[in-house]
This record gives structure tokens, sequence and C-alpha cells, in this order.
């Protein structure tokens, strides 16, 4: 019994690290892009180029994937995915079985 509270004591401390790890890398995209967006609005006269967003658009990608995995939020091949894939395989399971009666 001591084990199973040790398991889950160790995953809920690892989810905590996963949760942490992820707004210590949001604020600090947040916050260094704050101030790449400022030292570019103040220092040119042309602020609304493709070339000073690269930055933000980059790394906001990479944010989200992060984001995606902390959160389990993978709309491709989520949980909705995963149930219809196994009904597919039962379904034809049967249909192999129905042939040897």
């Amino acid at each position: 019994m001591e084990s199973m509270e040790q398991r889950k004591l160790e995953r809920a401390k690892k989810r905590i690290e996963e949760l942490k790890g992820f707004y210590i890398h949001f604020a600090i995209y947040i916050i260094i892009n704050v101030f790449i967006l400022v030292n570019i609005y103040l220092s040119t006269d042309n602020f609304w180029k493709w070339g000073h967003f690269v930055p933000l658009a980059g790394w906001g990608i990479g944010v989200a994937f992060h984001a995606s995995k902390t959160f389990g939020f993978n709309p491709l091949f989520g949980k909705k995915w995963e149930e219809r894939q196994i009904q597919k395989y039962i379904e034809e399971d049967k249909k192999e079985m129905d042939k040897y009666k």
C-alpha cells in the first residue's frame, strides 16, 4: 500500500514540475518578447515589418507545442481518435471471426 502512495506522490510531483516548467517557459517568452518589441518600437520608424515578429512567431509555436504536451491537448490524435480506432479494430476482428463460424 505504501508503494502505491509513493508512486502517486511521485506522479503528482512530476506533474507539478511539468506545469511549473511550462509556466516558467511562458513567462520568459512574454518578458523577452515584450523587451524585444519595445526595443524595436523605440529604435525604428517602421515597426510593422514581418522580420520584427519572426522571433515572436517562431518561439510562440514552441510555446504552443509545450502547452499541448503539458495540458494533454492533441487535436489530431486525441481521445476521440483513439476511441474510433479501437472501435474500428474491434469491428474488423468481429468480421474476421464471423468468417470462421
